[in-house]
């Protein structure tokens, strides 16, 4: 990523004063699903400021949280210290990072698209380890951002480039989030392992 990348995003992030809520796919599939996610290492891919951070650090998870911006970075650390939560802040390019293999029972990734990131996601997932993963549909580019093709999934795009998971959720088409609607595509699936295909 490149330090005009940077510079977008932290100037993004300078003009939003409030704290987001929690993106709606994350809270319906822990409202259908939270049963079978117990609390453990998280990692939060493109974190922002951190809203879904707090969502799950409030439910026990210890997340780790990663974004480009020190913008972003730096808002997510107040409002955690503001609320008392714990979570591990890390700055990192992700189009040149290495993740761990086999160190999160828990993956999320909000509105960013790196295909590039997908196999190292499955890879640093825990055995029986869960993505929860959205982000918009290639039907975006004709109501609104964003319009440039390389950060926007085609149908069914999402379940391709998942094929080694187990998806245990999945949806796309047009939902409302926040004050909006958009075309997003969600994808809830599980690391297979062999016990859990012989189950």
């Amino acid at each position: 990523m490149t330090r005009a990348d940077q510079e977008r995003w932290d100037i993004l992030h300078a003009g939003s004063d409030d704290e987001d809520k929690p993106s709606a796919f994350l809270q319906l599939v822990f409202e259908q699903f939270g049963s079978v996610l117990p609390a453990g290492r998280t990692l939060d891919i493109a974190c922002g400021g951190g809203r879904n951070s707090f969502f799950l650090a409030q439910r026990g998870f210890d997340v780790v949280a990663i974004d480009i911006s020190p913008v972003a970075l730096a808002k997510g650390r107040k409002w955690a210290q503001e609320k008392s939560l714990s979570v591990s802040w890390q700055r990192a390019d992700l189009e040149k990072i290495e993740l761990p293999e086999s160190t999160y029972g828990l993956i999320v990734n909000f509105n960013y698209l790196q295909r590039s990131l997908v196999p190292q996601i499955e890879k640093s997932l825990k055995k029986g380890g869960h993505v929860i993963f959205e982000t918009y549909l290639i039907d975006q580019q004709a109501v609104g951002h964003p319009k440039n093709p390389a950060y926007l999934l085609g149908h069914n795009e999402l379940l391709d480039l998942f094929s080694g998971v187990r998806v245990l959720y999945y949806r796309e088409g047009k939902f409302t989030e926040g004050d909006r609607e958009a075309y997003r595509a969600g994808l809830f699936g599980q690391k297979i392992t062999k016990e859990l295909v012989h189950k």
